[in-house]
């Protein structure tokens, strides 16, 4: 059974970094993983994700410069180093993955639809 664990959200001010983390366990062959946000009244878009066959990644636009996912395939981790956030940032944050040999993602748009296995979320508040 595929679980994905995150952990890291919290407030930070405008202009602040915050570290997000996931684990994940029960995958058995590559796949894609990486973030996934949804704020009040809006759909869950994507951020950003990486592969795991070659680690290519993907931003959204809207986080490009700001954001960084790195991957340890040795401890089945992905995180996501946020910088410069801004309040449009606030959101619940979702660790998703989805099975598959993917290789070079960065122009490559996975949708909510894409992805099988989801965590339970952590939010992410921007604000003064």
């Amino acid at each position: 059974e595929v679980q994905l664990v995150e952990s890291g959200g919290g407030f930070v001010q405008p202009g602040g970094s915050l570290r997000l983390s996931c684990v994940a366990s029960g995958f058995t062959s590559d796949y894609v993983i990486g973030w996934f946000r949804q704020a009040p009244g809006k759909e869950r878009e994507r951020v950003s994700y990486i592969s795991t066959k070659d680690t290519s990644t993907y931003y959204t636009d809207a986080v490009k410069g700001r954001f960084i996912i790195s991957s340890d395939k040795a401890k089945n981790t992905i995180a996501l180093e946020m910088m410069n956030m801004k309040a449009e940032d606030s959101a619940v944050y979702y660790c998703a993955a989805a099975p598959g040999e993917y290789s070079g993602l960065e122009n490559i748009k996975l949708g909510p639809r894409h992805m099988r296995h989801w965590g339970k979320g952590t939010l992410v508040t921007v604000s003064e």
